[in-house]
């Protein structure tokens, strides 16, 4: 065989999927069409975007309480405090995402800024899960680190999460500022936080994608209230 023959359609072609002399893919090694992708998956996509549309749509109703929060977050950095996310499953990883935005950078260059995600060390949550319920994972550790000046951000699809619930009574008792992002009617988080963004939305997927818009809103809003870009 010779080294080009592949390139020709020769004997490196056999048993590889092309059709007989012209060196093209047989059907079953292109890509699908988008006429071969299910009608009920096509419409689960468009159905999704919509919703997401009309959500992204009515969010500027949410502009009042997402700068009121981002002031807040701002003056408990700038006095020398720190941020502290908390949220469980998908909110668990928005918290880790978002911390993680304030301890690098949204954009542009910047001193970085203190935030931790109360749900980023395995053990100490299963330590305090084991030992005392998980519904005292995140106010557990509050208690031990958290002090006046500082700033807790909940995040909760529902605002009935009780372990997000405790945390944010604890960050009361302890004299800490609150924000929560929340969906649904906010539930019991609504009351408790110092500062409630509520999505106007029932879905949980949709809610947290707002959660995420709203998150680096914030982060690029505290970044300039604190005079670290232009």
């Amino acid at each position: 065989m010779k080294p080009d023959d592949h390139l020709n359609g020769g004997p490196a072609t056999a048993g590889r999927g092309l059709a007989p002399g012209d060196g093209r893919a047989s059907g079953a090694d292109q890509p699908p069409s988008r006429s071969a992708v299910p009608l009920p998956l096509d419409a689960l996509f468009e159905s999704n975007l919509l919703q997401h549309r009309r959500l992204f749509a009515v969010l500027d109703g949410l502009r009042p309480a997402v700068g009121q929060a981002a002031v807040l977050m701002a003056d408990c950095l700038h006095r020398g405090g720190r941020l502290y996310f908390m949220g469980n499953g998908g909110s668990a990883s928005d918290s880790l995402h978002l911390a993680a935005e304030f301890n690098g950078r949204l954009k542009r260059e910047r001193a970085p800024l203190p935030a931790t995600a109360l749900c980023a060390d395995g053990a100490t949550l299963t330590a305090i899960a084991n030992d005392y319920g998980f519904d005292e994972v995140f106010a557990r550790q509050l208690q031990a680190h958290a002090r006046p000046g500082d700033c807790v951000v909940a995040l909760s699809t529902s605002g009935r999460s009780p372990n997000v619930l405790r945390g944010l009574a604890m960050a009361g008792s302890l004299g800490v500022a609150s924000v929560a992002l929340l969906g649904q009617d906010g539930g019991g988080a609504r009351v408790l936080a110092d500062r409630a963004i509520v999505v106007p939305h029932d879905d949980t997927a949709r809610i947290q994608e707002a959660h995420i818009f709203i998150g680096h809103t914030l982060c690029g809003q505290v970044e300039r209230a604190l005079g670290l870009v232009v």
